[in-house]
């Protein structure tokens, strides 16, 4: 069974003209993936695509932002350790540049924390990499319905983080603003900060200003402080 069966009953029934009933075929949802890893993002791309219209598959944040102001899929699907611009703060912005899109996080880390901020983000389902492609495809089904999901692994612990509105601030939230989360971001990974004056369309000094703004309100006394904070706060990975 696919989703479009579960969520459409497989067909769409239509009135003809002569007053008889006729099957039309369901809409399949639109989904967009990003994930870092290809041997991931690809096998995820062969398996979702029995059951979605998978539009794309990314490797990176910007891409996705990218892809989806573009396309406006139902759904994505992502990580949340992305080069470019981590997940997370992908989730702050699709709010914003496709609003229908319903998003799911399918990641590695499995602290509260991190569960706790991606649905504050916007995220409506939260699915461990862990989990078996059953229960990603629940996932999905509750998601596209309109409901929000959380791995079983994590039940019932944070079970009502699902009913929470808007859940408060974790530790991974703090008070940078977007762009200082962008620059820091780009910096851990190593970017110059002409690489990334190009890639956020901004001048080379107001990368400066910012990094320098970053290091003294983090307390920061070098790049490698800010990668630690960055790594801490799930915008890199290893």
């Amino acid at each position: 069974m696919t989703l479009t069966t579960a969520l459409a009953g497989d067909r769409d029934l239509e009135q003809a003209s002569d007053g008889e009933r006729v099957d039309v075929p369901a809409v399949m949802p639109r989904a967009l993936l990003a994930e870092r890893h290809t041997l991931v993002r690809e096998g995820l791309r062969s398996l979702l695509s029995e059951h979605l219209q998978v539009v794309d598959a990314v490797a990176d944040g910007r891409a996705l932002l990218a892809v989806a102001k573009r396309l406006q899929p139902d759904l994505v699907l992502l990580a949340i350790t992305l080069p470019g611009l981590n997940g997370l703060d992908v989730a702050r912005q699709l709010g914003r540049l496709s609003p229908k899109t319903r998003v799911i996080f399918v990641t590695m880390h499995a602290e509260p924390a991190y569960v706790r901020e991606a649905f504050r983000v916007g995220a409506a389902g939260y699915v461990a990499k862990s989990s078996g492609f059953a229960e990603l495809l629940v996932a999905v089904r509750e998601v596209l319905a309109g409901r929000r999901y959380l791995s079983q692994v994590f039940m019932p612990e944070l079970a009502e983080i699902l009913t929470e509105t808007r859940p408060a601030p974790g530790t991974l939230s703090d008070s940078l603003t977007s762009r200082q989360r962008e620059v820091l971001q780009l910096v851990a990974e190593g970017w110059t900060a002409q690489q990334a004056a190009e890639a956020l369309h901004i001048s080379r000094k107001t990368v400066e200003y910012h990094k320098a703004s970053l290091m003294r309100s983090l307390g920061a006394h070098s790049c490698a402080d800010l990668t630690r904070y960055a790594f801490a706060h799930g915008m890199i990975g290893t």
